[in-house]
This record gives structure tokens, C-alpha cells and sequence, in this order.
């Protein structure tokens, strides 16, 4: 059941998912007031833009809260190695980082919560965008018995708070820090993945994508000028080794985030479609994602034949939807998962990349055990691969079937004929 008003929570133990900013604060404090017993719930998914996770307890301990703060990094390099593997991009290239970020959060939290006595969660999203349906969804999948309140669209807390100034001004009243500080170019979410930036200057179209300052990655004018050569080794999809040695998914992401960051690859921008059916302006950043999915893809092309790929793509499109949807415990999604770890069971070898100011070339792959391609096939030159002789009789038959076609009367006339000339003019 979802919770429309915080006035309805008194007498229930409330979790609030809090990052230790102005609208966690708030939101814990006015709850507190309220004289609902609240308990922070926080989770630690590597977030780059967070020099050390503990800070956010230390600014929630003033709005008279405890903060629990669960450590998900594992997860969430296990949840970026399934995107890697399903390829799973949304629109304008975007690798899914929040949507990946949000199911690996919601199963620690609500777990958490639950251990903890917790019967209604509480999040921070806004009423226009994804994250409000993501946590829901996922609160009402994995505790279907657990209530939701979403503050941001409870009518009479936005009467009280309906921007920073008054949050601030409120905050400042019970003795608790809230520096609003100047309007900022834009907002960020972060989480190991990547980072997603979105709202202020970027809602609008004519604002360019250069305003965002990179905290992962680096624009391509500030790369190095020599290229830098990379060897990663997959075996069954998932990366195991880069440049020789090898890494747990964790160090894995961590290390790809760092090669592919300074070596400008990853940033993409898209006016995506939200799942509430308006459309979004995001800037992201995935330097590892893009690395490791770029990387793999190579692999991909050598061990998938014509029909498996085409399968391949279609389950990569539906779980892309799936997980920015906020469904990736949906059995549609897990069958699907299972179906694309079958395909590339075979997605084993060793691919050099080179990255050059922001671009990626493939440089070698060796050591794919699986592999479908045969040099000796493919050669245009005299080799013992596929006797060339031994085509005629596919185009034969493949004749037969286009004389069919055109005898039959099946074929376009404007095909068919040449376009008739043109009278010159006297």
C-alpha cells in the first residue's frame, strides 16, 4: 500500500533512503516532529562522488536519526557484469547505470529494513521521474507486505517545502547545517556503474552537453595524445583479467573506470523516453561499462552465428526495458537472462582495444576456443577453406526462386525496368 500523507505514519517504523542530502534531511527531520520513529537506511554502491559513505551518518545523526548503511559494491559490480553480458543499453547509448544501481539498492535496503522491523520505506523521488516507480516497484516485488510513502508527492509536505529555500530555511531553524549554496548547472546520481546527470541547464535542448564537468570520465581534448593499448580476458561473457592480471568483478569495474576514464570513452547523451511517458535530457558518464561492453562485443562477433545474434539482440532490447522499467526480478526478465547466459556460455578470449581521445578500436582478439570465424573461409585468395566451386549450386537454387518471383508477376514493374529517359527539351 502506498502512503499518501506522512500525518498517516505515526505509530510505524519508517525507513527512509536517504543520501545525507538537503531532501533527506528534511524529510527525516519533519517525519521526526511528526513523531514517527524513523530509522536511515543508506547504501554504500561505490559512488564515486562520495569520498566516504560514513559522512552520510554523521548528517543524518543531526536531524536525530540512526543510519544504517548497507555495503553493496559486490553487488553492484555482479549487477554491471549482467549488464555487460546482455549488452543492455537504453536510448542514445545510456548502459542503465541508475536502473542498475536501483535494483541492487532496493534488494539491500528492503532486506535490511526488514531485518530491522521496518513496515514502511520511504524514498526521495520526485513525482515526474523514473525512481519513484523503480523504488515502488521493487519495495512491492520484494516486501509485498511493506508500505511506500513517497514524500515528494505528498500534497501538504510540498505546501511546506516547495523548494531548497524553504528545506533550508527549516532545517536552519532546528539547528541542523543546510548550506543550499548557488544554483548548480545540473543534478548527478552516481553509483559505481557511472553517473547520470541530469535537470537545470540540461532540461533545455540549446544547452550543450560540454557544460558537465566529468568526475569518472574526461573530455576528449583533456586526453592524453598517445593511445593506450588494453587486454582484457572474458571467459564465459564475464571479464576475469585486464592486461594480464587477474581481477574480482569488483576490482574489475574499478579498474575498467579508471582506463576507460582517462581515456575519455563513455560519455553519451540522450533525450531518453521515461517510463512515466515524457521524455528525459541525461548526460552519462560509464567509462568501465564502455570498455567492458565495447571489449565483449568482439568476442560476441566471433562466437554468435547470424540467427543467435539476431536472438541475442532482441533479449539485449527487452532486458534493457526491463531494468529501466524497475523490473529486473520480473520472471520475463529472468528468463531472458537466462536465455542470453546459455547464448554466450562460448563468449570466452582475449581482445586488445586501443582508446584514443574519447574512441576505442579493436587492435586484436586470439585465444577465442569457440570461435566461428575461419580465416581460410573467408579468404579471397587460394586457401583449403570453403572451395569456391561449391557455391554454384546455392545460386542456382537461389535462382530459381527469383525467376519464380518475377514470372509470377510479384516483382515491383518500377523494379523491374530501368527508369524510363527524360525527353530533352527542344
Amino acid at each position: 500500500m502506498t502512503v499518501t500523507s506522512y500525518k498517516a505514519l505515526k505509530g510505524k517504523k519508517v525507513g527512509v533512503c536517504v543520501s545525507g542530502g538537503l531532501d533527506s534531511k528534511t524529510v527525516s527531520k519533519r517525519l521526526v516532529e511528526a513523531g514517527v520513529e524513523v530509522l536511515a537506511f543508506s547504501a554504500d554502491l561505490g559512488q564515486p562522488d562520495e569520498t566516504d559513505i560514513n559522512n552520510v551518518r554523521v548528517r543524518m545523526a543531526t536531524c536525530g536519526v540512526d543510519t544504517i548503511i548497507i555495503d553493496l559494491k559486490a553487488e553492484m559490480a555482479e549487477g554491471c557484469f549482467d549488464v555487460v553480458q546482455a549488452q543492455s543499453k537504453y536510448d542514445g547509448g545510456y548502459w542503465n547505470t541508475t536502473g542498475i544501481g536501483r535494483f541492487v539498492t532496493c534488494q539491500g535496503l528492503v532486506k535490511a529494513m526488514e531485518a530491522n522491523g521496518v513496515n514502511v520505506l520511504a524514498h526521495g523521488a520526485t513525482g515526474r521521474g523514473n525512481d519513484q516507480m523503480r523504488f515502488e516497484r521493487y519495495t512491492n516485488v520484494l516486501a509485498p507486505k511493506m508500505d511506500v510513502y513517497a514524500p515528494w508527492r505528498d500534497p501538504e509536505l510540498l505546501e511546506e517545502f516547495p523548494g531548497r529555500t524553504e528545506m533550508a530555511t527549516y532545517l536552519n531553524k532546528h539547528g541542523i547545517e543546510a548550506f543550499v549554496g548557488p544554483k548548480k548547472k545540473y543534478s548527478t546520481d552516481a553509483n559505481l556503474a557511472g553517473l547520470s546527470h541530469e535537470a537545470e541547464d540540461l532540461e533545455s535542448i540549446e544547452t550543450s552537453m560540454l557544460i558537465v564537468e566529468p568526475e569518472m570520465g574526461t573530455w576528449p581534448a583533456d586526453c592524453p595524445d598517445a593511445m593506450e593499448e588494453v587486454e582484457l580476458e572474458f571467459e564465459a561473457a564475464r571479464c576475469v583479467a585486464i592486461n594480464g592480471k587477474r581481477l574480482t568483478p569488483l576490482e574489475v569495474i574499478k579498474e575498467a573506470n579508471a582506463i576507460g576514464g582517462r581515456t575519455g570513452i563513455g560519455l553519451s547523451h540522450a533525450l531518453e523516453n521515461r517510463i512515466i511517458g515524457t521524455k528525459s535530457r541525461g548526460v552519462y558518464e560509464a567509462p568501465g561499462m564502455e570498455l567492458l561492453g565495447r571489449s565483449l562485443e568482439f568476442v560476441y562477433q566471433a562466437v554468435l552465428d547470424r540467427r543467435a545474434t539476431k536472438l541475442f539482440t532482441h533479449l539485449s532490447d527487452l532486458v534493457s526495458d526491463q531494468i529501466y522499467d524497475g523490473r529486473w526480478y520480473d520472471p520475463t526478465t529472468r528468463a531472458a537472462m537466462l536465455a542470453i547466459k546459455d547464448l554466450t556460455k562460448v563468449a570466452s578470449g582475449r581482445v586488445r582495444v586501443g582508446l584514443f581521445k574519447g574512441n576505442l578500436f579493436f587492435l586484436k582478439l586470439d585465444k577465442v576456443p569457440h570461435t566461428l570465424y575461419n580465416e581460410a573461409d573467408s579468404s579471397m585468395e587460394a586457401s583449403d577453406g570453403l572451395n569456391p566451386v561449391s557455391s554454384q549450386g546455392y545460386a542456382e537454387i537461389q535462382a530459381v526462386e527469383a525467376r519464380s518471383l518475377a514470372l509470377a508477376g510479384q516483382i515491383e514493374e518500377a523494379a523491374a525496368k530501368p527508369p524510363a529517359k527524360k525527353a530533352r527539351k527542344a
